[in-house]
């Protein structure tokens, strides 16, 4: 039942993706970085195909109006499936905030990694990835632009919600160079000074000492 909901939920996020991406809308706040671009050629060729088979199977099934009509449902469904792992790459970019990375896959994946928590940040283009203890690959398009080692292990939970702790993680991001500047910018960034006193106010005048008594004349 779990994993049914845990499906259901992941289904209904990227149909609203496509809603969002229609209305040229980008979910959370900091600053974005795509990584969208390196599989769209990918997946409009997936629909693209997906649509041609819709047609091919209409025709087939001319002759079976309830057959054609259970078939439609599911082929239209593949298409909107298709286009919507596209808009939710497009709606739920990386975001760098004043404290944290999120590195985000969809509506898969959403990590936030704290930034006192990143060690070190490399541009590293990789295109094999397998499966370690401990590390997470999140390639677009089989590729992977940006390695980040951590201090400590971070959660990390998957479309099912089980648990997995990670140290090293991989992924993607349209221009890795600039979020690899910007992240180590951030992450080097002096702390605010705490602000300094002002100046002493003068010292208040002690009763009878108002100053040297004025001498006599005589």
């Amino acid at each position: 039942m779990r994993a049914a909901y845990a499906v259901l939920r992941h289904e209904a996020r990227l149909l609203a993706s496509l809603v969002l991406w229609a209305a040229r809308r980008t979910s959370g706040t900091g600053v974005r970085f795509g990584y969208a671009r390196g599989q769209g050629a990918m997946l409009f060729g997936l629909a693209f195909v997906c649509v041609i088979e819709t047609i091919g199977m209409s025709v087939l099934l001319r002759g079976w109006p309830a057959v054609h009509l259970v078939v439609l449902v599911l082929d239209v469904y593949t298409v909107l499936f298709v286009v919507g792992l596209h808009a939710a790459a497009v709606v739920h970019p990386h975001l760098l905030t004043p404290d944290a990375l999120h590195v985000r896959g969809g509506v898969r994946l959403d990590l936030r990694i704290p930034l006192d928590a990143i060690t070190a940040v490399r541009r590293e283009t990789r295109y094999r990835h397998e499966r370690t203890a401990g590390e997470l690959d999140v390639p677009i398009g089989s590729q992977t632009s940006v390695t980040l080692e951590l201090a400590g292990p971070v959660a990390h939970f998957d479309l099912l919600g089980r648990p997995r702790e990670v140290s090293v993680v991989r992924f993607h991001a349209d221009d890795a160079t600039d979020l690899v500047r910007q992240l180590t910018q951030a992450r080097t960034a002096p702390s605010p000074s705490p602000d300094r006193p002002g100046p002493a106010a003068p010292a208040a005048a002690r009763p009878g000492a108002a100053g040297p008594r004025p001498r006599s004349a005589l």
